[in-house]
């Protein structure tokens, strides 16, 4: 009998398997802001669930080991998350599958595609800042797909506001009730512990040198604690009974349902609150369910196994230069080598080469169960939002592209490396990078780039000089604005000005526009072409 990545032996698995092994299961994102704190708060849980030995900087400070989801060098030299990443590891008995995604809004597209894969989400809150117009963004990308937030304010090593205040922001601006679970001993900026306010103990934390391990927790009971803090351990029994005075009481049931959230105050910096966190996440967050197909009929856990991909990622080894397709199980169990249904196009699909995630670092995976995120090697035929099944066809919802506002040309600064330039440029637009545009009219020697933000771009610029050898010279365009047409309205619109017709990579024929003005006046001068909206990247 072998193991998957250390998680689970490898069985013959029934229906009743399947269930028992999905309700182990825990799987959710981490959303922020950037600079909240994210990928320092992905990393300490890592630490504290002793899959990793120390916690270290993005640039590996002290020679310890360098932040495990921010993999990328671009991503170690610039310090912020730009691609999603994905690890698993074992936690008292459950599996736990932590995506980490990137904040800036620039990459929305990718954690949106995080948050389709996910049964619960981790709200970051820097408790200087509270809500920023990022985490606004997504929270309401989790609320669309109904999914449960636990709420984290973090850095109470530092000043801060209020966090009666905090709270107040919560419930005015995203329409959530706060209900606190644990409520910090010391104002913003003097971190000396938490209340747990289910216990009516205090959690007190040592602080390690640099926040590099684990950080110790004493429990104290009420009066030892009020001998030890005295006013600061007072203030936090008063604010607890002025909570609990407003029904500000977790209830499982109004969490599930989207109208609360659990709060937790923390350092993930120290390493503060982190294993609380994910006792939490055991406790509240929902396992695996059945999840509705594209016509709305849920799949049960226990049907034959399917699984959604929601990412593609290349550049993760640079020994092979393969690429790595991310598939969430939604049913059945997962058995390596077997052979699958690609739902786009009817094919088989043989799953050899399968690994388990952690960060950039991969094992062999024999068997996974409903949650787990499994890793497809060179799955060249894969795209964000395909569906694979065995037995009982199925097909899940599509990941649908966001509406880009950003356009460039694209060339290869030396012709004589064409072919490492095509072959780069399909290898982003297959990841999701960036979405090509093409057309008659343009050469295939200059596509055009079109992005939700300018940062995208400069992805383009590193990967394709680093990683594909053919360096690229980009040529901004004045579009600012897509919409998708019909094929039988091309002839119309060609003869516009300030109107382009390309056609995106999936088929689908994207309208660039100067500005939404330019839409306005070409819908009066044609009012029988439609010109559809994309999806919005704050929608």
């Amino acid at each position: 009998m072998t193991t998957s990545a250390g998680l689970a032996p490898v069985l013959r698995a029934g229906a009743d398997d399947v269930s028992r092994e999905a309700a182990r299961r825990r799987t959710f994102a981490v959303i922020s802001h950037p600079d909240a704190g994210k990928s320092t708060r992905t990393e300490a849980l890592a630490l504290h669930a002793h899959v990793i030995g120390q916690a270290g900087a993005v640039h590996g400070k002290a020679g310890r080991r360098g932040t495990v989801s921010d993999w990328q060098d671009m991503e170690q030299a610039r310090g912020i998350s730009i691609t999603s990443a994905a690890l698993q590891f074992s936690y008292r008995d459950h599996v736990v599958n932590l995506l980490d995604t990137p904040g800036h809004a620039d990459f929305s597209e990718d954690t949106y595609r995080v948050l389709s894969a996910v049964d619960a989400a981790v709200m970051l809150l820097d408790a200087a800042k509270g809500l920023e117009p990022q985490t606004l963004k997504l929270f309401q990308v989790c609320k669309h797909r109904g999914i449960p937030v636990i709420t984290v304010i973090n850095k109470w090593d530092r000043p801060g506001r209020d966090p009666l205040d905090l709270l107040d922001e919560i419930s005015s601006r995203i329409g959530l009730r706060p209900t606190p679970l644990t409520w910090p001993v010391g104002v913003a900026g003097d971190f000396r512990g938490v209340l747990d306010r289910r216990t009516g103990q205090m959690v007190a934390f040592t602080r390690t040198v640099g926040g590099a391990g684990i950080a110790r927790a004493e429990l104290l009971d009420a009066d030892t604690a009020l001998e030890r803090e005295g006013d600061a351990f007072a203030e936090a029994v008063d604010s607890d009974e002025l909570l609990a005075s407003d029904g500000a009481n977790h209830d499982q049931a109004a969490f599930l349902a989207g109208r609360t959230t659990p709060v937790l105050f923390a350092s993930a910096f120290l390493n503060f609150g982190v294993g609380q966190l994910l006792d939490v996440l055991l406790e509240l967050a929902p396992a695996p369910q059945d999840r509705p197909d594209e016509d709305g009929v849920p799949r049960p856990i226990q049907a034959p196994f399917s699984a959604l991909v929601f990412k593609v990622q290349a550049g993760m080894d640079r020994a092979h230069r393969d690429r790595l397709a991310f598939a969430r199980v939604c049913s059945g169990v997962f058995e390596r080598g077997m052979v699958v249904t690609h739902a786009a196009t009817g094919r088989p699909f043989t799953t050899k080469y399968a690994h388990s995630v952690f960060g950039r670092e991969r094992t062999t995976l024999e068997q996974a169960f409903p949650g787990d995120v499994i890793g497809l090697v060179n799955a060249g035929s894969l795209r964000a939002g395909d569906t694979l099944y065995s037995e009982d066809a199925v097909a899940f919802p599509p990941i649908p592209s966001f509406a880009p506002e950003h356009f460039a040309v694209v060339r290869a600064q030396d012709v004589s490396r064409y072919k490492q330039f095509a072959r780069g440029i399909s290898q982003l637009e297959q990841e999701g990078v960036v979405q090509v545009l093409r057309s008659d009219l343009r050469s295939a020697q200059s596509p055009v780039l079109a992005a939700v933000g300018p940062m995208q771009f400069e992805v383009v610029e590193h990967r394709m000089g680093g990683e594909f050898s053919s360096p690229v010279r980009l040529e901004r365009l004045d579009y600012s604005v897509a919409r998708r047409v019909q094929p039988k309205d091309v002839p119309a619109l060609s003869g516009e000005r300030g109107v382009e017709v390309l056609t995106r990579g999936d088929g689908a024929l994207l309208a660039l526009f100067t500005d939404i003005w330019r839409v306005r006046s070409v819908e009066r001068q044609l009012p029988d072409v439609v010109l559809e909206p994309l999806v919005a990247a704050a929608d």
